[in-house]
């Protein structure tokens, strides 16, 4: 996510989680915080989810971003520990950017019926949650909340399926919410 950030032109990357040596090993000019993010300084926008885990730490991190009033994109492990009604009070802009098979945990369904109604889903989750749906995949497919037409993107790759491709996604998507 922070290649993706850095490479989209963000003007300033914040690194707040586990592994931070490593974060500022491979790209030394982000700023890194060991405290909760609310106390990493200023913002423009969120991305969290990847590289996150579980546990305590995981789950005040994904509440403590929610609260703040700027965009937020929740990825990967983001996504697993989200409350509904916490993405849908929200009033600045959130974007939720699963795959199926996050899709189908969100929805409580099996990945099969995602992947069978792919439509149906990113619409059902946009509603539920009142946010922006990025739903990964060979086609990707985004829904916002409003009852707005779907956007349809056909022209994915085999390369979308490389691990880590979704985190450069969620990296560049940040820095183009932090952008406006």
């Amino acid at each position: 996510a922070v290649s993706g950030a850095l490479h989209g032109g963000a003007g300033a990357v914040r690194y707040v989680g586990p592994g931070a040596d490593a974060v500022i090993a491979r790209f030394p000019e982000t700023l890194v915080h060991a405290g909760p993010p609310s106390k990493a300084g200023r913002v423009q926008a969120w991305v969290i989810g990847p590289g996150l885990g579980d546990g305590r730490w995981a789950e005040e991190a994904v509440a403590d971003v929610l609260g703040a009033d700027v965009p937020v994109l929740v990825d990967a492990d983001g996504l697993r520990l989200l409350e509904p009604e916490t993405v849908r009070t929200r009033t600045a802009p959130t974007v939720l950017t699963p795959h199926a098979g996050e899709a189908a945990a969100l929805l409580g369904v099996a990945r099969e019926e995602v992947e069978a109604g792919r439509l149906a889903a990113v619409r059902e989750l946009a509603a539920r949650y009142r946010a922006t749906v990025l739903l990964k995949g060979s086609t990707t497919l985004v829904a916002e909340a409003r009852d707005t037409p779907v956007r349809v993107n056909p022209t994915g790759t085999g390369w979308l399926a490389t691990a880590g491709s979704g985190d450069v996604l969620s990296g560049l998507t940040g820095s183009l919410l932090a952008a406006g």
